[in-house]
């Protein structure tokens, strides 16, 4: 193939045209106001063009954007569109044109197997990225032989000469098939992004200029960083003062020192309490401005704590400066800028989860895929990195690496107990290259050792409630929610509910946010504060009891339980015990994960060390082995038949689930605020914004646990499902149905 080609040269027999084409229409407004084909398709490339420069995938993209609209050159479209006018004539549905498959044609014909990675973008860009080959009509193998209306007119229109591209990464030598398959699968989900990204955008300003207005304000990370410098001065002066402040502080100028450091991989391993939060902002900060990255995304496992952290960076860097993207997150009023920010990310400051920020890299659909070309040259900073999910952690490392190696992301695993990531002989596919900000974790973690472990043995509920009930203010942290209810109901009949508190994920998450106020309050006020949990208080939640109780679990989580003790180092030292519930542990991960806290137990004498939490973590991944790392197969299927070019997106993209659908979500009429959206949410033309509103109520439920609930609950608008029957939703304990059979539910975990 050529090294270069003319576009109108390369077809000789083709349709001039005779008419002006048009890619959208306004409704009720007359022709001459309508969007101009050739504009949109030259506006869309250069936009697709800049958006993938960072990842030396300019010209791919802009060939992309310039074809992706091509099916729209066509009378079939060209008619519709005037037929249709106002209504969406663009979007593909059944009985529409289909626009899309013309530019992946015609990209498979002017670049050969180069064409296909080009065809996958254009193919997917309304539907979503199909897979390459299957037995069905929508894998690109079949589009691309499929018949379409004559779209040549366009090739008329647009005789724009163009270098063939070339990959901006290895493809060959040392590089492996499956890396390879990898690497080829992110580059097109990046220019799949660019494209989306730059089709929609282009859309949008041709439908009004005030949407596009409220995308902006976000203020520089330069002033960003000023009003972080000029927060974070506060603390300077009290580096003499509390021994956990002066480590704080010792911790953020590590932070601030290592901020040149070249660009790649990185670890900031603190103990919890030692600041980490706003020290590796610090650092992604300056490191940002030194390397012209243009956003720092803050990547946190729960939806429960990350409004804690988001209110940190507020308070830091002011309310106009933080995006949150997460299911959770809704705006006390209506914000059109976050709202448009969240669909691709074009924000300074975003802070989301890990359910998000690894589907979204795995997906296949454009809302998800949207976002992902603005994490290229980005700081990713991966709070509590221990949380990547075992049974896909050889994926998200893929992709972690991809990231660093080829898009220019920094990223920072932040965690008090780190896990054994880097490459060994055991642990082949592991991490490289990664260079630890803290100078000597391990004479940290001595220094800001503020708890003792103690290990009990099998322990009964009677027992266990004895013991929690003797301490004023004591935690307990149990691994079920059967368990929590069962062991917080006997806590409550023993002492009549003084200060007796409960939390699980069966209270909604704004019940859960009151209930953790309420058990600041009483501990801030030295009231009686007793409090039995499940594993959800552990990551992040900010609250310091001077004695905590931890079911057995593995070592990542009973370092997060200690983290609630002592936390402000106000004792000497703090007790955390460990004990094994009368019940046994739960089946799977949990039971593995103890059982392998028990064998590190009995080999080092603080299991909370760091050369005892790395051993756990090798033997933890070294008994699941290298398949259950990738439990669902997610690299080996991009392997299969990625010579040929057939990569299967959405195989991957329904795979690759942190939370695993079949959770069904229950609205709980809580309040007041909750009744009035419900009502909205079953009377409005549009529910999409009213149920978003509704996510701080809804729990969810496993189907065995809804299957009980069934007669308790009323659909509405056949897919919302609002508990009816609030008696069995107590302010004390959330969700609880009648039935003892609900309560038997052993896989009701967290």
């Amino acid at each position: 193939m050529a090294d270069a080609f003319l576009l109108h040269q390369q077809s000789p027999q083709l349709r001039t045209p005779q008419k002006t084409y048009y890619a959208h229409s306004r409704e009720g407004k007359p022709v001459k106001e309508w969007h101009l084909l050739k504009d949109h398709l030259e506006n869309t490339a250069r936009k697709a063009s800049d958006f993938s420069k960072d990842f030396n995938a300019a010209e791919w993209a802009y060939l992309a954007g310039l074809w992706h609209d091509l099916g729209k050159y066509s009378e079939e479209f060209q008619n519709r569109l005037s037929e249709a006018n106002g209504n969406d004539a663009h979007i593909e549905k059944p009985g529409r044109v289909d626009h899309s498959t013309a530019g992946a044609q015609y990209a498979a014909k002017m670049l050969g197997d180069k064409g296909r990675i080009i065809a996958y973008t254009i193919a997917g860009h309304h539907a979503g990225l199909p897979n390459g080959e299957d037995n069905k009509d929508s894998c690109l193998s079949s589009r691309l032989k499929k018949w379409i209306p004559d779209y040549s007119c366009g090739i008329s229109e647009l005789p724009l000469a163009l270098n063939s591209p070339g990959l901006p990464f290895a493809c060959g030598g040392s590089i492996s098939n499956q890396q390879f398959a990898f690497r080829l699968s992110v580059f097109i989900r990046m220019i799949f992004s660019a494209l989306v990204d730059a089709d929609f955008l282009d859309t949008e300003e041709f439908a009004g200029a005030e949407k596009c207005s409220w995308r902006k304000g976000y203020p520089g990370l330069l002033t960003l960083n000023q009003r972080l410098e000029t927060y974070l001065e506060r603390f300077s002066g009290h580096s003499n003062g509390h021994p956990v402040t002066r480590i704080r502080m010792e911790v953020l100028g590590h932070c601030r020192e290592a901020y040149d450091w070249p660009s790649g991989l990185f670890s900031l391993t603190v103990p919890t309490g030692g600041g980490k939060t706003l020290s590796s902002l610090s650092f992604a900060m300056r490191h940002a401005l030194k390397y012209g990255k243009k956003r720092i995304i803050y990547v946190i496992p729960y939806t429960s704590i990350i409004e804690q952290n988001a209110a940190v960076f507020r308070e830091a860097l002011g309310d106009d400066a933080v995006l949150e993207h997460h299911s959770n997150f809704e705006p006390e009023e209506e914000d059109h800028r976050s709202r448009l920010a969240s669909e691709n990310w074009d924000a300074p400051i975003v802070v989301t989860t890990n359910v998000q920020f690894f589907e979204s890299l795995f997906a296949c659909r454009t809302s998800q895929c949207r976002k992902l070309h603005n994490i290229a040259n980005s700081v990713v900073i991966l709070d509590e990195a221990q949380m990547l999910p075992t049974e896909l952690l050889k994926p998200c490392l893929e992709i972690l690496k991809e990231l660093s190696n080829v898009y220019k992301t920094s990223i920072v695993l932040c965690t008090a107990t780190q896990p054994a990531l880097s490459t060994t002989e055991t642990f082949k596919n592991g991490l490289d290259g990664v260079r630890e900000i803290i100078p000597n974790p391990g004479e940290l973690y001595d220094t800001m050792k503020r708890v003792e472990i103690k290990n009990l043995s099998t322990i009964t509920d009677d027992d266990l409630v004895k013991k929690v009930v003797s301490c004023d203010q004591v935690l307990c942290i149990v691994n079920t929610r059967r368990h929590a209810r069962v062991v917080f109901e006997k806590m409550r009949a023993l002492v009549n509910g003084q200060g007796c508190f409960h939390l699980s994920a069966l209270m909604c998450p704004l019940h859960r946010t009151r209930k953790l106020g309420e058990i600041k309050k009483a501990l801030r006020e030295g009231k009686l504060c007793r409090v039995i949990s499940t594993q959800l208080v552990e990551a992040g939640v900010d609250i310091d009891f001077p004695v905590v109780y931890r079911s057995i679990a593995g070592v990542d989580s009973i370092a997060q339980a200690a983290g609630r003790c002592n936390r402000e180092g106000r004792l000497d030292k703090g007790e955390v015990f460990v004990f094994m519930p009368q019940e046994g542990l739960p089946r799977g991960h949990f039971r593995q994960a103890a059982q392998t806290a028990e064998s590190i137990s009995r080999r080092h004498q603080d299991i909370l060390s760091l050369k005892a939490v790395e051993e756990y973590f090798r033997e933890l991944y070294w008994i699941k082995g290298e398949k259950d790392l990738d439990a669902y197969g997610i690299l080996p299927a991009l392997t299969e038949d990625a010579a040929r070019g057939n990569l299967p997106f959405r195989e991957v993209a329904e795979k690759f689930k942190i939370i695993k659908d079949g959770m069904v979500s229950v609205i709980i009429p809580w309040k007041e605020e909750a009744d009035v959206l419900i009502q909205e949410l079953n009377f409005v033309k549009y529910p999409a914004k009213f149920a978003r509103q509704l996510q701080k109520f809804t729990v969810q439920v496993y189907p065995q646990a809804f299957a009980i609930l069934r007669p308790a609950l009323e659909c509405i608008r056949d897919q919302y499902y609002v508990l009816r029957n609030m008696d069995i939703y107590r302010d004390d304990i959330g969700l609880c149905p009648e039935d003892p059979a609900f309560h038997k539910i052993e896989s009701l975990i967290c």
